[in-house]
């Protein structure tokens, strides 16, 4: 089947963000792999004349597969719409706001569309602050989240995961920059800014002190809240790199020109490659459906097309798979 790419609004129940987001998907207490965007209200990066920013989003479109769509719970389908939560960043190409400052566009709600589109179903989508996704899951307000969620073994024991992209972290730095970063010897004795409580804190820690027991310099770690600041640093030579999200640094890259990537990684760290999925509340029936949807969009080429709009094919997935081994705990 040929995806086709048509002009349909998707229905929209945008709430404000609660708070301000991290500078990646992760709370103090509760690291992972998963990097979503920064505080909302930035749009760094949105004008960029190559990708439509506007509120008026052409997106890649799917056809419906009756029987992909009978997988899904009979609630939901008599209700006819699929409840998305996601929660936005400032930096594209994930969540983020249009040049509305109202309308959420982005990779991730590109590839909420395609799964309603091959399940029969609209998609509504609900903005809140991060916290807030897995308590409306919990409650069962909302039938999945779309906000670059890592699959990790501790939310496993809460949620069900069907995977949609590779999950990767990257070193930015000034595009001046002469270094490289290929293992952790190579930020010894650099300044590397980091978001607290995110995953790559904890892959930045660890480096840190392999970096030390080897006898080599420490990395000063410098944490930022807020892509504004930490470009600044960047640019003023404060910072070396900053770690974080690879599909914002490469986006944030390619529209300055002020920045590159110097190096990309599992965010799930050296032992396991990490994988972003779509989540929701553990039994309730979905999974199957959401997996099938995304395997038809994968091998239909719909897929491929979005990844390939927000400069993320790097990140593509071969297949979707339901629940498959996630991010250690941090005592594991």
């Amino acid at each position: 089947m040929t995806p086709r790419t048509a002009r349909r609004r998707t229905a929209a129940a945008l709430t404000l963000a609660l708070a301000a987001a991290l500078t990646a998907c992760g709370e103090p207490d509760e690291p992972e792999g998963g990097t979503g965007g920064a505080a909302p209200g930035d749009s760094a990066g949105s004008d960029d004349p190559g990708v439509n920013t506007s509120p008026d989003q052409d997106r890649v479109r799917a056809e419906e597969v009756p029987e992909i769509a009978a997988l899904v719970p009979e609630e939901i389908r008599e209700r006819g719409t699929l409840e998305v939560v996601n929660s936005v960043g400032a930096v594209p190409p994930l969540n983020f706001y249009a040049t509305d400052d109202e309308t959420v566009i982005g990779s991730e709600t590109d590839v909420a569309v395609l799964v309603g589109d091959v399940l029969g179903l609209d998609v509504s989508f609900s903005t809140v602050d991060w916290a807030n996704i897995f308590v409306g899951l919990d409650s069962g307000q909302y039938d999945v989240g779309f906000s670059n969620i890592t699959v990790t073994e501790e939310r496993k024991e809460k949620y069900d995961f069907a995977t949609y992209r590779l999950d990767s972290v990257a070193f930015e730095t000034s595009v001046n920059a002469d270094w490289t970063v290929e293992g952790p010897e190579d930020v010894a004795g650099r300044t590397i800014g980091v978001g607290s409580g995110t995953n790559q804190e904890q892959i930045l820690v660890e480096w840190n002190e392999q970096n030390v027991e080897a006898g080599l310099d420490p990395v000063e770690i410098a944490y930022y809240a807020n892509p504004t600041d930490y470009y600044l640093a960047l640019g003023s030579g404060r910072l070396d790199a900053y770690l974080g999200p690879n599909p914002s640094a490469a986006y944030h890259a390619r529209v300055s020109g002020e920045t590159k990537v110097v190096g990309v990684f599992s965010g799930g760290g050296d032992a396991l490659q990490g994988e972003i999925a779509a989540t929701t509340r553990k039994d309730n029936g979905l999974v199957e459906a959401l997996a099938a949807a995304l395997n038809e969009v994968i091998d239909n080429g719909a897929y491929a097309e979005v990844l390939e709009r927000w400069g993320l094919s790097d990140e593509a997935l071969d297949a979707s798979e339901i629940n498959p081994p996630g991010l250690p705990r941090p005592e594991e």
